[in-house]
């Protein structure tokens, strides 16, 4: 038997939620009513100039109002203060602001754009912020709904004649093209009935229905993401980046610079940073990598300087790093 493939299982999972649909179509009425019904503290993340606590009457609910400029920082540090704060369940109302709206991604490109070529300057920044702020989604160890809103969809195609001419293809939400699937479940909210179809669903509860979603969507959310073990996954790692071939030096300071904690006791890690996590973390808040002449975490796992690293090595350190956050976070 392989010792890498393991017999699939069903884990228990979080609920990565995202409500679709344009102006009036019930999109944060919808997240309140699913959110109650999972039950839990629910945490609500407000960009729409306070609309989000026009329903505190369905539910019981905290908020944080974001006001302009919705930039990606402020979305992640409401995202950690929510997780920080024992929340169950964060509604992000809107997404949306984040992407098209002041201080979101689209304005940051045309501010690194200055005049030059967009692709080459302006997104070569913002992507990375893009990511970073889904990345936090994602990988939330909270259940997140998020309501994106929707515009019409079209596409060019040719009539009977060869004539090019545009045809609608329904509703896209104001985000970055395909990021909607990275959620679990995607709901297209409808303007006029309220009512809700699924444009995808890992969950397998909705496919072909329409329905008015309501505290019984989120008791079957709930109910599903709660199935299969309480484990965490175990991520493989090459032959070549196991923890037992790497030995670790304990670190020495020079006298003259001292650090401000005990240096912890070695932690069942094997890839050291357990055991110098509050050492990187100094070193690094103080002067990067290169404490002058300290030997740093660097220093000890090569035996030379960060300048002095080659391409292969710096493959390697990244997937130290890597590593280590699963670890942290539990493989999330």
């Amino acid at each position: 038997m392989s010792s890498v493939f393991k017999k699939a299982e069903r884990r228990k999972a979080k609920l990565k939620l995202a409500l679709c649909g344009p102006s009036g179509s019930g999109k944060t009425y919808s997240a309140l009513k699913i959110a109650k019904g999972m039950g839990g503290k629910i945490a609500l993340i407000d960009t729409e100039n306070g609309s989000g606590q026009l329903y505190c009457d369905i539910a019981d609910y905290d908020v944080a109002e974001i006001a302009p400029p919705f930039s990606v920082d402020k979305y992640i540090g409401a995202i950690k203060e929510a997780e920080t704060a024992g929340y169950n369940i964060l509604i992000i109302d809107s997404l949306s602001h984040a992407w098209a709206k002041e201080g979101g991604i689209l304005d940051e490109v045309d501010k690194r754009s200055g005049g030059k070529s967009a692709f080459t300057s302006g997104w070569r920044e913002a992507t990375p912020m893009h990511n970073r702020l889904i990345d936090t989604i994602l990988q939330s160890p909270l259940h997140i709904i998020v309501t994106m809103r929707a515009k019409t969809a079209y596409d060019l195609e040719k009539d009977e004649k060869g004539k090019v001419i545009p045809v609608k293809k329904g509703m896209e939400p104001v985000q970055r093209a395909g990021l909607e699937y990275e959620f679990t479940v995607v709901l297209d909210m409808d303007n006029y009935q309220h009512t809700a179809t699924a444009g995808k669903d890992r969950t397998r509860l909705f496919d072909g229905k329409c329905f008015i979603p309501d505290e019984g969507t989120g008791a079957q959310l709930i109910a599903w993401l709660e199935q299969g073990v309480d484990a965490q996954p175990n991520y493989y790692q090459p032959q070549m980046y196991q923890p037992n071939i790497y030995q670790f030096a304990q670190p020495q300071c020079p006298p003259q610079i001292a650090l401000p904690f005990e240096q912890p006791a070695p932690q069942q890690s094997g890839y050291g940073f357990s055991a110098y996590e509050a050492e990187i973390v100094w070193y690094w808040q103080q002067a990067g990598w290169d404490l002058n002449g300290v030997p740093t975490y660097i220093q000890q796992r090569f035996g030379r300087t960060p300048g002095q690293l080659t391409t292969e090595e710096c493959y390697t350190l990244m997937n130290d790093f890597k590593t280590y956050v699963q670890q942290k976070t539990g493989g999330q």
